[in-house]
This record gives C-alpha cells, structure tokens and sequence, in this order.
C-alpha cells in the first residue's frame, strides 16, 4: 500500500487521494494542430523508474500534490506542492 505525505495533513494512505496525471507534461499551445491534441490527450510514455506524478488529497484537505513516485517499486521519495521541484531536479538545472 502506498502511503504519501500531504503537505498539509502528514503520511496517508493512498486511498485518500486520486491520480491526476503526468507532472512532466505540459499543455499543447492552443493553436496546436489536432494531431498534437490528439498526442497529448491519449499518447503516454510509460515510463519505468523515478516519475512525477499529480495527485490530489480528495479524501482530505483537497490539495493538488506533485509525488516522486518509482512506477517499477512504487516507492515514494518526495512530495511538494505542484510550484516545487524535487531536490534531484533543483541540482540538475543549476
């Protein structure tokens, strides 16, 4: 069972919150062709490893959650609000 960290109410259990989706993606410009739509809605990389993921606490205070999630161990190394970076990521861009 996974069991991630609100910044807001502490560790939960997973089953307080739901899978937003992707962090890593970003929305096509709206002038984008249909093709690029169509890509962002339905293709997705599945990725194996370190991943960013949104979730929200739905069962809690109702806040948006950006997770650092291992999607082959499922184990959880971080979690901010969706405005902050990851630790590894922060060092990686400097």
């Amino acid at each position: 069972m996974l069991r991630i960290k609100c910044p807001y109410c502490g560790v939960r259990e997973h089953t307080e919150f739901i899978y937003g989706e992707d962090a890593n993606r970003s929305l096509p410009d709206p002038d984008a062709s249909l093709h690029n739509w169509n890509n962002y809605v339905f293709a997705r990389q599945n990725v194996a490893g370190e991943h960013l993921e949104y979730w929200q606490h739905t069962l809690g205070c109702r806040a948006w959650l950006k997770v650092q999630r291992d999607t082959v161990t499922h184990d959880i190394t971080w979690t901010g609000l969706p405005h902050e970076t990851p630790p590894q990521q922060k060092e990686a861009s400097t």
